[in-house]
């Protein structure tokens, strides 16, 4: 599907007004924001329907959950190292989505066999927490090697926007349809958008190619990878991440990042799940109640995005910009610790989750920006699903942990306060890393 040059010259001149985008970015911006729509929106679709599986598997089992989450993605890493070291994009990357296709409709198949043991409830949540993390990974390792340096900056905010706008869309449909359709008919609706997804690759794997490989040439920064270089895999072992990470201490020091992250977010999760089990016991009320969040969450996240997010950065700078999110969060957690109800557990739920897509997000992305390319890659796809999962397990049984030693919901919360101080602190002295490299190579060009 071709977009015609005159629909395309008026298309450039109204994003022109949101975006700096050139007439030859047109079609590539519109697919790239397309493509993210889709995962996200697929994955909110499907992300209620884990929440409820949470419960239906048992809230006293969440720990062994993100252990299986962990071991499942601790399997899958080197697999898909492997894969990115022999095959070119062009090829994974489509088997990538139908594989996640394919385990969609066997869920369907699952649910409306009347199975409902307890374990089809964890395999799912398992699974889910396994596929929210990939297809992202994927997406931004694809969107790196699709632009430029120079255009990554000026059009990955916008890209970023339609992952949002997908986040917003799935929640509303599971929150609209899982009462008269019933959960398991939206598995179908997620499969689609998945498929959609694969249109898009296509689609920008085409443009790529008829715009030429090197945006060098137009004097828009470093070069993305050759022709010839993308007909190769990437090369390197499977664990070559790994090796990357444990020499650099600035990658440890994001690692480091990302476990505190998880850390926080699991405890705030428990204590969402105990809560709202709490409050609700109809499994469609609760499916419910999880998409209403979601869509709180990103409707207040797009609202940032488009007009506060490229200003906080700008006024705060890297790192009180990356601290921001974790001192707000210890707030939160002082709140809560005071108060464990129902609706102050929804306001910190949705204004974290607001917080960390609109600002804390993006500008960890930007902590990878100053990286190699093996480092974006192969460290970033570790750190992105290993380490984060692992945080998410050893953080699920420090929780349990804690339970065991007779600390309640407001103790916890309590502890979790002095944690997020020592997140906070670790950020900002990332961004300040950051900056300090940014400098030095622009200094060197």
């Amino acid at each position: 599907m071709n977009i015609p040059k005159h629909v395309t010259s008026r298309v450039h001149g109204w994003l022109k007004r949101l975006v700096k985008v050139e007439p030859e970015e047109v079609r590539a911006l519109l697919w790239s924001f397309s493509y993210f729509f889709a995962l996200l929106c697929s994955y909110y679709i499907v992300r209620p329907m884990r929440d409820e599986m949470a419960i239906a598997g048992g809230v006293d089992n969440l720990q062994w959950l993100f252990t299986g989450t962990f071991l499942a993605m601790l399997a899958a890493v080197p697999l898909f190292g492997w894969i990115t070291s022999h095959y070119p994009q062009k090829k994974f990357l489509p088997l990538v989505y139908f594989f996640f296709i394919a385990n969609l409709l066997l869920f369907f198949v699952l649910f409306h066999s009347g199975l409902t043991h307890a374990w089809v409830a964890r395999a799912f949540f398992i699974w889910t927490s396994v596929f929210n993390l990939f297809i992202v990974s994927v997406f931004w390792s694809f969107m790196a090697d699709l632009f430029s340096d120079a255009q990554a900056k000026r059009l990955f905010g916008f890209v970023a926007a339609g992952g949002t706008a997908g986040a917003l869309t799935g929640p509303a449909l599971t929150a609209a349809l899982s009462v008269p359709l019933g959960p398991t008919n939206l598995l179908l609706l997620s499969a689609a958008c998945l498929g959609w997804a694969v249109l898009c690759i296509h689609r920008l794997i085409v443009w790529r190619e008829h715009t030429g490989t090197n945006p060098a040439d137009r004097g828009e920064g470093f070069p993305t990878a050759s022709a010839a270089g993308r007909e190769r895999g990437l090369g390197g072992g499977a664990w070559a991440g790994i090796r990357l990470i444990a020499r650099s201490p600035y990658l440890l020091g994001i690692c480091l990042l990302i476990l505190l992250y998880t850390t926080l977010s699991t405890f705030l999760y428990f204590q969402q799940a105990y809560i709202i089990e709490d409050n609700f016991t109809s499994p469609a009320k609760r499916t419910m109640v999880f998409a209403a969040m979601d869509f709180a969450a990103n409707a207040l996240t797009i609202v940032i995005q488009i007009s506060l997010t490229s200003r906080i950065i700008k006024a705060l700078g890297m790192g009180w910009s990356l601290a921001l999110i974790p001192i707000a969060l210890g707030g939160g957690f002082l709140i809560l610790g005071t108060a464990p109800l129902l609706g102050v557990l929804i306001v910190v739920q949705v204004v974290r989750r607001a917080g960390n897509y609109a600002i804390m997000k993006p500008a960890r992305e930007m902590l990878f920006v100053v990286l190699d390319k093996e480092e974006k890659y192969k460290a970033k796809n570790v750190v992105d699903t290993v380490i984060y999962r692992s945080g998410d397990v050893v953080s699920a049984w420090a929780y349990a942990g804690l339970q065991a030693l007779g600390l309640g919901l407001s103790a916890i919360a309590f502890t979790a306060v002095p944690v997020a101080g020592i997140w906070a602190w670790i950020c900002y002295r990332l961004g300040r890393a950051q900056e300090k490299r940014a400098k030095s190579e622009e200094a060197a060009i």
